[in-house]
């Protein structure tokens, strides 16, 4: 599957592979369940993040990813958004430091 991701101008299309998102779904069922205990998103506490608030959250995951140049996270965390939104269209990731602000558009 591929995600379409922006970054600041640039766009990239992350070829995530279809058994790696299988094989990953035990690890992304855990992050779940993090996420189910709330979690800091920019200046705000949300105590139940929606499916939304996840993929933004993961979103600025692969944006560090991105910046530390690790690309098995960035595939795992595309995978992630991929698993859970398999319609998405692009995610469009706010390099403002405002999780927020980032756009998933399906």
């Amino acid at each position: 599957m591929i995600l379409k991701l922006t970054i600041d101008d640039q766009t990239f299309d992350i070829d995530v592979p279809d058994q790696m998102i299988e094989e990953a779904e035990e690890f992304y069922a855990k992050m779940d369940k993090d996420m189910d205990r709330g979690w800091q998103m920019s200046r705000f506490w949300v105590e139940k993040p929606d499916l939304y608030q996840r993929c933004q959250i993961v979103a600025d995951r692969v944006l560090g990813a991105f910046h530390t140049e690790n690309q098995k996270m960035v595939l795992l965390m595309s995978g992630y958004i991929l698993s859970r939104v398999p319609a998405v269209e692009e995610v469009v990731v706010d390099t403002s430091g405002d999780i927020t602000l980032t756009e998933i558009v399906a």
